[in-house]
């Protein structure tokens, strides 16, 4: 079937954001340098060249996401923020962040901080006080609410982590908001000095040389101030974001408690900050139930008309269902509706099943993987790549003993929790711990199957590949910067162009393990898909043979 369609507006090098590829760093999992079963800042920099040296070494990323390094109790490791100005002691020093922030940008890279500004810890200065009574200065800077006349909570919402998201505080006789753990009150964004104390928080970062902000869960900042009830799900409903079956929460529409359309407010407020800084960045966490296609358009929402974030992502590439169909409409939906907007995509993160397990990959984990990497690399918009797929890292099937999360030690078995997700990066097979410190015991177990040093001697591995294919997008401009349109959908195979200026690029993936011939709609092209892929098309006569999750990049 042919859905070919006009050109999606591409942009040329307008800001280094929108060509750059993105590695999302989770620290704590990365690199421990003073053995203590903790990754930290030093081991991010000891790992630098890993990622680029800046001689053209190295995977060749252009920007680090790293998630929070901040003080904190841990409760949700590092997302429980007590101090916004400051470098957690397991993590290392400001001055350990500072070296960072110039050894990256020695080697061409952007650092890019991962911001928790919907709630901070229950330990932090600024709920120390605004739980004392309601008339100290910062009595206002969270969400409190009062009983029910019945002393019942102020209304039926549900925390993410379980239970009520409300807890009594018995000092003010009053309930306050999270949306997640008790341990993480909800800050009160319609307080303008609330926002102005952030505000000061991105400029202390900006100007120590960060280059961009991701902001976690940025479409929670925002709740109903009549706090309405959240109506309860149909029987029949759209589907949840997934592995939250098991959750209450799933039994809502949290129509109330989030996505709320004052959200948009906010949003523009920070964009005004981050304007103060002409090279700064931004990158909204969108994780919503509404159901796929209003997930998708709040995403574009946040971006567009210039007064939005730069980027926004959502779950939806996250999702456990993978094919041609469904991917087709994640894009076509987005670039439909994302206007003047710039699209952000992910495959994997911090809080979600890793990649190649997630998707069963048809019994052809590693090569969908693969496909799937190099789809990301060639869509319009900026990837995000999350540790460790460069050497296939799988999700650890947790024990009950091991759950170090929040989530997991809540609803197991039913959520397992993140932890799977989160393992120590594997450097080195002959080393212990595989290569991530000197042997303490980690904080999670190093047991990935494959270590780096295995992946750099095979010459078909995820990392050749993606070394490779980040090559190529560097070296053809129309893959970062050019126009995007469809061309087709042959049973599990789709295919797009990319196009810029007098280059165009066809772009053709097989989303099953069989293989595909499929007419090309053009007959002179050249291949110049990685030649570290060992799924490889071949090109007969007018035809093209997709074998079983094969990828295709040619200049037609």
């Amino acid at each position: 079937m042919s859905n070919a369609g006009n050109y999606i507006k591409g942009t040329l090098n307008e800001d280094w954001w929108k060509s750059a590829v993105i590695y999302q760093i989770y620290p704590r999992s990365f690199y421990d340098s003073n053995n203590d079963g903790i990754g930290d800042l030093k081991g991010v920099i000891e790992k630098l060249d890993h990622l680029n040296d800046g001689n053209g070494g190295g995977l060749g990323i252009d920007a680090i996401w790293i998630s929070p390094f901040f003080p904190s109790p841990q409760a949700d490791f590092g997302y429980d923020v007590s101090e916004y100005c400051d470098i957690d002691s397991d993590y290392g020093t400001l001055e350990d962040f500072d070296r960072l922030v110039n050894e990256a940008h020695l080697r061409g890279v952007k650092i890019i901080l991962d911001l928790v500004l919907n709630h901070s810890s229950d330990q932090h200065k600024w709920f120390q006080e605004s739980r004392k009574n309601r008339i100290n200065a910062k009595a206002d800077w969270y969400v409190w609410a009062d009983p029910k006349p019945d002393g019942a909570l102020p209304n039926n919402w549900l925390a993410v982590f379980g239970g009520a998201a409300w807890t009594y505080e018995p000092q003010r006789k009053q309930y306050y908001l999270h949306n997640f753990l008790p341990e993480q009150p909800d800050l009160n964004w319609y307080n303008p000095e609330v926002r102005e104390a952030l505000a000061d928080v991105v400029r202390f970062w900006m100007n120590l040389g960060v280059d961009g902000f991701r902001l976690d869960t940025a479409n929670y900042y925002a709740h109903d101030r009549q706090l309405r009830d959240n109506p309860k799900r149909p029987a029949v409903s759209l589907p949840m974001e997934d592995g939250q079956e098991a959750n209450p929460l799933s039994g809502y529409i949290t129509k109330y408690s989030k996505d709320r359309p004052e959200n948009l407010e906010f949003i523009h407020f920070l964009r005004n900050i981050f304007n103060e800084k002409a090279s700064i960045t931004s990158i909204a966490e969108i994780g919503s139930g509404s159901g796929l296609d209003t997930t998708l358009k709040l995403g574009t929402d946040y971006v567009k008309h210039g007064d939005g974030l730069h980027m926004a992502y959502t779950f939806a590439m996250l999702s456990k269902e993978m094919n041609a169909e469904y991917f087709d409409h994640v894009v076509r939906f987005t670039e439909e509706m994302i206007e003047d907007g710039w699209p952000c995509w992910s495959l994997s993160n911090h809080d979600c099943t890793r990649m190649i397990t997630r998707f069963n990959c048809f019994a052809e984990r590693e090569g969908f993987q693969q496909m799937m990497l190099l789809l990301l690399l060639s869509l319009r918009g900026t990837p995000i790549i999350y540790y460790g797929e460069e050497v296939d890292m799988e999700e650890y099937p947790i024990s009950k003993d091991e759950v170090r999360d929040p989530q997991g030690i809540r609803f197991w078995p039913d959520i397992k929790g993140r932890d799977g997700c989160r393992l120590p990066f594997p450097w080195d097979s002959t080393a212990p711990n595989q290569g991530f410190n000197s042997g303490a015991k980690p904080w999670l177990p190093a047991k990935n199957n494959l270590s780096l040093d295995q992946a750099l001697a095979y010459p078909y591995s995820s990392y050749n590949v993606l070394r490779e294919m980040l090559k190529i997008r560097k070296a053809h401009p129309a893959l970062h910067s050019g126009h995007f349109r469809e061309v087709l959908i042959e049973g599990e195979c789709y295919v797009f162009e990319r196009k810029l200026e007098k280059e165009t690029l066809l772009i053709a993936a097989n989303f099953s393990a069989e293989d595909h011939d499929i007419n090309l709609p053009h007959k002179t092209l050249k291949d110049l898909t990685p030649k570290a892929l060992m799924r490889r098309c071949t090109i007969k006569n007018d035809k093209m043979e997709l074998p079983g999750c094969g990828y295709f990049l040619g200049e037609i």
